[in-house]
């Protein structure tokens, strides 16, 4: 459950002892759904078509429809990490157990994924809040739309093209 006090800002930074255990044996061991894959691909297309949504609402002045929808994202993004961390990271993670160094690189991969979505949810909550009343607000909205756009797409790309295919059936 510290992941998500993290995640979601109840916790505090990331603490990382540089060593890798090993999934802990338990007869609910995570297994192989041939659907996932398919299922993370098609929230990711919902996550893009939302966050364009985003920018198209503030670039009309729409900044109610702008908060509605950043609440609506989060938690479709949240729904999305819990899946790829309770299914996708735990089953991969537990190929890679019996090879230190692959598990040193998931480890790395899934540390970085998740610094990368803190930053995402950093950003809605920071907007969520948000009035836009004045000039500088939406100027600013704008630059951190625009950056958080390119962390979200870095994460999604590296996701498809590094990690998904590491998902196999065993």
């Amino acid at each position: 459950m510290g992941f998500f006090r993290k995640m979601f800002g109840q916790g505090g930074a990331d603490r990382d002892t540089g060593t890798i255990e090993p999934p802990a044996a338990t007869p609910h061991r995570v297994g192989y759904d041939p659907k996932l894959i398919d299922a993370l691909l098609s929230d990711h297309a919902r996550l893009g078509a939302m966050f364009e949504r985003i920018g198209n609402s503030s670039k009309t002045g729409d900044y109610d429809e702008v908060r509605k929808l950043l609440a609506h994202f989060k938690s479709s993004l949240q729904a999305h990490i819990l899946t790829e961390n309770v299914r996708f990271y735990t089953y991969v993670e537990s190929l890679t157990a019996d090879d230190p160094d692959n598990a040193r690189i998931m480890h790395g991969f899934r540390r970085d994924m998740n610094a990368i979505a803190r930053k995402v949810v950093n950003f809605i909550k920071t907007y969520q809040a948000c009035d836009f009343a004045s000039r500088t607000e939406r100027e600013q909205f704008a630059k951190d739309y625009a950056t958080v756009g390119g962390l979200l797409e870095q994460r999604l790309d590296s996701e498809e093209n590094d990690l998904y295919p590491l998902y196999v059936a065993t």
